[in-house]
């Protein structure tokens, strides 16, 4: 293990399979103490059971007012702060626009808007003063796809949410930046296609889109994540990074 984040804590949401846990993960095997949030009790076990008393597996919804109290109260009884925050937790499916329900879109923008202002509402004073926020939003929040606009918007708002968060931390000295992902080979894209041969053409055809021939590795995103949230990047507040090989470029 290093020791590049040897006395921080940090909070990762949706941290139990692909982005998330591979950041979880990162920032454990490089000194951190890290919680950790998911939905499922066994797969929080198998992440904690990676770096044992480096990982805290909290079950909770993120998406859920609730759920984030429980997360809240967890945090204080630790009494730890924070210094890393890595919004992750988020998803959506294809749905063509005529075919849209209200309970599609109630369900979209809970689990990637709303509960990403409740979380970071609540987590933001459990922060310390030059702490790090990175939230996690997607390239299609600046590229058309079909059938994909529901996600697609719930993911500009989020670019939208950190241009003011900035503003609204700046006495605290918390910098807030976004990632985007472009298609990355993590079970959330699998899931996209009805079976895995769909899933094999759909990635074959996104990675002849790609500049570097290839999809995104969660690891890739994940060091995005760990050098936004590291002092080597003190400076750095606002951005909203891309991570996709070049495909929101050509």
């Amino acid at each position: 293990m290093s020791d590049r984040f040897a006395g921080k804590v940090a909070l990762v949401t949706g941290g139990t399979r692909g982005i998330g846990l591979a950041t979880a993960l990162a920032l454990a095997e490089q000194g951190a103490f890290v919680f950790v949030t998911g939905r499922s009790r066994e797969a929080l076990d198998a992440a904690a059971a990676v770096h044992p008393g480096h990982i805290v597996p909290v079950m909770v919804d993120a998406s859920k007012a609730d759920d984030i109290r429980l997360l809240q109260s967890a945090l204080a009884e630790s009494r730890r702060r924070l210094d890393i925050l890595f919004a992750n937790a988020g998803g959506g499916s294809f749905i063509p626009l005529g075919a849209i329900e209200e309970a599609d879109i109630d369900d979209v923008f809970a689990i990637n808007v709303k509960g990403l202002v409740l979380l970071v509402q609540q987590m933001a004073p459990m922060m310390r003063d030059g702490g790090s926020i990175v939230l996690m939003s997607s390239i299609t929040a600046r590229t058309g796809t079909p059938g994909f606009c529901l996600y697609s918007a719930a993911k500009a708002a989020v670019r939208a949410l950190a241009r003011n968060w900035l503003l609204d931390l700046k006495e605290r000295g918390i910098r807030v930046n976004v990632v985007s992902p472009g298609p990355t080979d993590t079970p959330g894209l699998a899931a996209l296609a009805p079976d895995a041969e769909a899933a094999a053409g759909m990635k074959a055809m996104l990675s002849s889109r790609i500049p570097l021939g290839r999809l995104g590795r969660a690891e890739d995103v994940a060091q995005a994540v760990l050098f936004l949230a590291s002092d080597e990047a003190s400076f750095i507040n606002g951005v909203d990074l891309a991570v996709d090989g070049g495909m929101s470029e050509v």
